[in-house]
Parts: structure tokens; C-alpha cells; sequence
């Protein structure tokens, strides 16, 4: 009879890239991409809601999953957010070596339905700073790319002055990074 409960349970697995999100439901075998950004996240959560997933299951890539992880609890969606070494074994666990993003999609969703790894929750609170902290990470990486484009057209006496201005934005964007990803684990 649990065999039966289970099969109707539905995991997704949700690989996490920079500009894209490769996404496979199981048992159902369907496999989507969309863009890692707010309109392809948009699309990627009309396609999932209707199958009434069980869990929703995303690496932590210590960055690139939040946007996804926001728009989860927004939506009242399950989401767990899985450690990539926990998944990396499981992996070698099965005998998996192929490593495609649409195999790594493939991969987490099987290891959501097999662990079952506890669900993760975004407290109000912290949505409305993970937002913040996320808006704040996008004008300073806006920021690092015109300095960086500046430092490749300016003469060469101008650069010292623009080195130390790339390394202060750097270690801000590190710790908005650090900010962010004690926010998704905690």
C-alpha cells in the first residue's frame, strides 16, 4: 500500500545554472529548462504548480537557487534545499557518472523521492531581506562590470585608481553571498 501512496508523490529536481534552470518531474519523466530569471522562474512555477509536487528539490549553489527558492515559498510550493555533496554521494551511491544538465536535474529529483530531504522554509521575515540582499547583489555586480569595462578603456595611470574601487565591490558581493546563503540554510 505505500508503494502505491508513493508512486503518486511527486519530486522535482531542480539544477541550478547561471542563466538557466534545468528542471525534471518524477515519476512523471517530464524535463523543462527555462531562464534563471524572475520571467523563466515565473514560467517554470505555472508549469509545476498543476502536478502538486510533494517536494521541489534545488542544490545550494550558494547563490544562484535564491530567486527560485523566494518565488517556492511565495507560492506556497515545498521546497527543499539539498546539500550538493549529499546528492554528490547519492550519485555515486547509484552508479551515476554522466553529468548533463538535464542528467543532474534527473539526478536530484531521484534523490528528493529516495531521502526525502526535510523541507526548507523561508520565514517572512527573511523573504523581504533575501529580496533586499538580492537587489543589493544585482546593483553591485551592475557596478563591477562598469568599473571592470572602465579598467579595460582608461590609460593605465587611471587604473590604480579603479583597482581598489573592484576589490571594495568584490568583498561587498562576498558578503551580500554570505548574507544570502546563511539566510537559504538557516
Amino acid at each position: 500500500m505505500n508503494c502505491k501512496k508513493n508512486q503518486k508523490e511527486i519530486t522535482i529536481g531542480v539544477d541550478t545554472g547561471k542563466f538557466q534552470l534545468d528542471i525534471h518531474i518524477r515519476p512523471l519523466d517530464i524535463y523543462f529548462t527555462v531562464d534563471n530569471n524572475e520571467k523563466g522562474i515565473k514560467e517554470a512555477l505555472k508549469k509545476i504548480k498543476p502536478h502538486k509536487p510533494t517536494r521541489i528539490v534545488i542544490e545550494a549553489t550558494g547563490r544562484l537557487e535564491h530567486t527560485f527558492i523566494m518565488a517556492c515559498s511565495e507560492a506556497k510550493l515545498p521546497f527543499a534545499v539539498a546539500n550538493p555533496a549529499h546528492v554528490k554521494k547519492f550519485a555515486g551511491a547509484i552508479g551515476r557518472k554522466a553529468k548533463t544538465d538535464k542528467l543532474d536535474a534527473q539526478l536530484i529529483a531521484h534523490y528528493g523521492e529516495a531521502i526525502k530531504p526535510s523541507l526548507s522554509t523561508l520565514k517572512p521575515e527573511n523573504m523581504q531581506l533575501m529580496s533586499d540582499l538580492l537587489s543589493r547583489r544585482r546593483q553591485l555586480m551592475t557596478m563591477q562590470t562598469m568599473e571592470k569595462n572602465r579598467l579595460q578603456i582608461m590609460p593605465k595611470e587611471i587604473t590604480s585608481i579603479i583597482k581598489p574601487i573592484l576589490t571594495a565591490i568584490k568583498n561587498q558581493i562576498e558578503k551580500v553571498d554570505i548574507k544570502l546563503s546563511n539566510l537559504s540554510s538557516g
